[in-house]
């Protein structure tokens, strides 16, 4: 495995980490944060424990989900990296299924970008916004040009769709570099594009 090249969507304002494989040229997912989302459990040690029973039922059933499972190292809540149990992108959706219910089945159309998912219709919006004549008049390096472009792919789809948002999803995210942002936001917003990267780095 080469050097960690990380990759975090989010389901439903939950996390969902992979690793690339560089030697096999294919995608490592986190099995406890599918597992986090499918029971929508918060709690790490009741998730891992499931997980642990999950496997367990899998095992004596024959599923090849067990037999297709390795281990890589994920930063954790405290920073440090600890193995945990991954997936590739077929056994995710195999794990997936073992699940009943329309979130496992919502969960299976979002990880495969089904074109009903919002990442599905996020990724027709992105196309249509490369052909438009929108994408001239948004502006470049600034906040609000990033608005401008997260409001274009997200509208009608998260009611926070262009905004900067205040709910902190992520495990290992410090709340105070937020508020940072928040609070030098306007400043940045208000600085000529040239000294943009000035800026940042006197901060």
């Amino acid at each position: 495995m080469s050097k960690d090249k990380i990759s975090i969507r989010f389901f439903d304002d939950r996390e969902v980490r992979a690793v690339w494989d560089e030697e096999n040229a294919k995608w490592w997912f986190s099995v406890l944060d599918i597992v986090s989302v499918l029971t929508d459990q918060n709690d790490y040690t009741k998730t891992r424990n499931y997980w642990k029973y999950l496997k367990a039922k899998l095992k004596k059933e024959g599923s090849e989900v067990v037999s297709i499972t390795t281990q890589l190292k994920l930063i954790a809540a405290d920073g440090k990296k600890y193995k945990s149990d991954m997936l590739d992108y077929n056994g995710i959706i195999a794990l997936g299924k073992t699940f009943p219910g329309t979130k496992a089945n919502r969960f299976i159309e979002w990880f495969t970008y089904s074109d009903e998912s919002i990442d599905g219709k996020s990724k027709t919006k992105a196309y249509a916004l490369f052909e438009s004549s929108f994408i001239s008049s948004i502006e470049v390096g600034t906040a609000k040009g990033l608005q401008q472009i997260h409001a274009y792919l997200f509208g009608g789809l998260y009611d926070f769709a262009g905004q900067i948002r205040q709910k902190n999803i992520s495990k290992v995210f410090n709340l105070q570099y937020h508020v940072f942002w928040v609070k030098h936001y306007f400043k940045l917003k208000q600085c000529p594009k040239l000294l943009l990267m000035k800026s940042l780095k006197n901060m």
